[in-house]
């Protein structure tokens, strides 16, 4: 089958498109088919230094997101599960391929009328965004600040804070991502690469009581100045380089709160599910604004990294 490689860190240009032997589904496990790849920020990282969640020896074909068809399934497992569409992690490598093999247990079935593309735009980014939102609570009138707003991630959580009737501030760096927010009726778009972001953030709804942070770094820190006490803040990304660096004294002082949600396997396969069903019925709708082929791993990566992207990066692989 045909796979993309990683043999060594550093730049995109260690990804290299290649073939590998076809994975067999032993007991408790089904094969995909896969359609689509999801790719995230994080694979940038691993591949450049190495660093993430996963750990794996070298060479390995990275992915932990894919979505589509079971197309073989192992002994003991139901044969009524072939043909399904699904989506699933890998548990860490993998993904990056024409076909995976995975737990029988892992995929999670795409509901119809959710198109697999979306479904797989919806898979990480879709629950990260259920499980901020639900934590951040914003009421209505509130005014809610999400940064990296254009990203995958964020365009979702604009949507959950407008539906729950929050007044959303939308950051963005640069005009493409800023363009497309506006044109999609959020109600104030400010570009935090321009030096008075936040001055224009204060003329325009007073501050925040709500930040989700998904830049970090100086970002971040000037986005905690802008919160009123009784204010909450929450990370979910580092697009700028590094974490949020607020001591938690600060924020004590200030009478905002520091939130760090977390969801176990089950809780997280639930919100997972929850996003495929609000996707379904429409009220969750992914940006895919980059579609790559598979061997085309490393360009997707390289325009992951430039900042240039808006919404979600797939790799097309079926």
């Amino acid at each position: 089958m045909r796979a993309v490689w990683l043999r060594e860190f550093g730049g995109p240009e260690v990804l290299t498109p290649g073939v590998a032997e076809d994975p067999v589904p032993g007991a408790g496990q089904v094969l995909i088919e896969v359609a689509h790849a999801n790719l995230t920020f994080v694979e940038t990282m691993f591949r450049a230094t190495g660093f993430g969640p996963f750990r794996a020896p070298l060479p390995v074909i990275p992915g932990n997101g894919v979505g589509g068809v079971i197309g073989a399934v192992g002994p003991g497992v139901e044969p009524g599960m072939i043909g399904r569409r699904v989506v699933s992690g890998t548990g860490g490598t993998g993904g990056y391929a024409e076909r995976v093999v995975v737990d029988a247990a892992a995929p999670i079935e795409v509901p119809d009328g959710l198109p697999l593309d979306r479904a797989v735009a919806l898979f990480a980014d879709g629950r990260t965004a259920l499980m901020l939102i639900g934590a951040a609570t914003p009421r209505p009138g509130e005014r809610v600040l999400v940064e990296a707003a254009a990203g995958g991630v964020g365009g979702l959580l604009v949507q959950l804070a407008a539906r729950a009737g929050a007044r959303v501030v939308a950051l963005a760096g640069g005009r493409r991502k800023t363009d497309v927010l506006r044109a999609s009726g959020v109600e104030v778009v400010v570009d935090y690469r321009e030096r008075d972001w936040a001055d224009q953030v204060r003329a325009a709804v007073g501050g925040a009581d709500v930040v989700l942070d998904g830049v970090g770094g100086e970002v971040a820190r000037t986005a905690f100045d802008l919160l009123d006490p009784g204010g909450r803040m929450l990370s979910f990304g580092l697009a700028g380089g590094s974490w949020a660096d607020v001591p938690e004294e600060l924020a004590a002082e200030r009478g905002v709160t520091l939130l760090r949600p977390g969801a176990d396997p089950v809780e997280m396969r639930a919100l997972t599910e929850r996003a495929l069903a609000e996707g379904a019925a429409g009220r969750l709708r992914p940006v895919i604004g980059q579609r790559f082929p598979l061997d085309r791993a490393a360009e997707a990566h390289a325009a992951m990294e430039s900042r240039a992207t808006v919404g979600k990066t797939l790799l097309d692989v079926g």
